[in-house]
């Protein structure tokens, strides 16, 4: 994780050093030349305070999502990544640029506490019910709130976060 957010601050210091040359590999909403952005929007931000708000839940939920495992944690941001992304596209208003690492951050936040649920093991459990505590007000961005903040990429990193956990923690019975 700690490699991760140091890539992204040297993205965002190059960024803003060249007048925000990187931006363009943001989200281009509902342009089909725009889709494969969904995989570079994240490790972009629209500044520094930008990028300062994701780093501590970026590092902290990334960290409990990669305590399962690295596969668990490719496979559950993968999904995340992709469903965030497409919501955002989609949902987002035509001539927009969605940016920055929130939809997967809210999608971390959702398979924390799903995966529990889907899992049935006391430890999952618990530590989705601290998350849950901790960082539930979070949830609330998955609402139209304030310009300039993409609620279809919280929405779409919500529903990607438990589609995620389904996917990888359901068990049979």
């Amino acid at each position: 994780m700690g490699g991760l957010l140091a890539f992204m601050w040297v993205l965002e210091i190059f960024d803003q050093s060249t007048g925000g040359s990187l931006d363009q590999y943001g989200i281009h909403a509902r342009e089909l030349d725009g889709l494969p952005e969904i995989f570079t929007a994240p490790l972009l931000h629209g500044g520094f305070e930008h990028l300062l708000g994701n780093t501590m839940p970026f590092a902290v939920l990334g960290f409990i999502v990669a305590l399962g495992g690295f596969a668990r944690w490719l496979g559950a941001s993968l999904i995340i990544v992709i469903v965030s992304g497409l919501s955002a596209w989609l949902l987002t208003p035509a001539n927009t640029i969605v940016l920055g690492a929130s939809g997967l951050i809210m999608g971390w936040l959702t398979y924390i506490i799903a995966r529990g649920a889907f899992d049935r093991r006391p430890l999952p459990i618990v530590v989705g019910l601290a998350v849950l505590l901790l960082y539930g007000g979070m949830l609330w961005g998955v609402f139209p709130s304030q310009a300039g903040i993409s609620w279809q990429a919280h929405l779409g990193g919500a529903i990607g976060g438990v589609i995620a956990a389904s996917r990888i923690h359901r068990r049979s019975t």
